[in-house]
């Protein structure tokens, strides 16, 4: 259950506002036919970080360049296709609301901007004015980089916001920028006890409360 009081919100996207499965899917399938290997193992580690730290992982023999190049052709397949993209539920809806109540946002993703908009926009959820993505800070998740440079481009400290995210490599950099965190969906399945986890946006409300505004479900 989510009852808090704070003065901003940070989301993640893959997964947490953006149903972008299928694509995602696809995509690792085809680089592990390619390099022959198993898909489940790469998507498994894959779900919440950035796209190079991925093929580092399966293709840590490749020269740099080769890994950086590699990587670039993903994002660029990835870009182009947002067939089957969807919101989470209510997610559009949900981010509506916090923007009309006067809640900072920001976007704090492990994908290229590029795709991010793509993706956000193909799901019908509005884009914020703050965005953090892959190319914006040096160390992606699950180091809490992206999460404190969020919270600093709302100009708050990360104690003082929410964070949604669904990937245990997204919810150990939430953790660890001290922002209260809370789990989307089931593909989270490494929860950390006591943190809040949700479904979908649907029963979530916003309402302003002193200096800041409390949400909950």
């Amino acid at each position: 259950m989510i009852d808090v009081v704070v003065s901003g919100v940070l989301f993640d996207m893959d997964g947490t506002l953006v149903d972008s499965t299928a694509v995602v899917e696809g995509a690792w399938g085809r680089f592990g036919a390619d390099h022959d290997l198993d898909p489940q193992t790469i998507l498994a580690f894959s779900h919440g970080r950035q796209t190079i730290d991925t093929i580092r992982q399966f293709l840590p023999d490749l020269d740099p360049d080769e890994q950086r190049r590699v990587a670039l052709e993903l994002v660029d397949d990835e870009v182009e296709n947002t067939d089957g993209i969807v919101e989470v539920p209510g997610a559009g809806a949900f981010v509506r609301r916090l923007l009309a109540a006067g809640v900072p946002v920001a976007l704090v993703t492990s994908a290229p901007r590029d795709l991010a908009l793509n993706r956000m926009r193909a799901a019908d959820v509005p884009v914020p004015d703050a965005v953090v993505a892959a190319d914006d800070v040096e160390h992606g998740k699950p180091h809490p980089d992206g999460y404190l440079r969020g919270a600093a481009l709302l100009g708050l400290a990360a104690p003082d916001c929410l964070a949604f995210e669904d990937a245990p490599a997204g919810l150990e950099a939430a953790i660890a920028s001290g922002a209260t965190t809370v789990a989307v969906g089931s593909l989270a399945a490494e929860v950390p006890a006591g943190l809040a986890r949700i479904s979908g946006y649907d029963e979530v409300t916003v309402t302003a409360e002193g200096d800041g505004f409390r949400i909950r479900d």
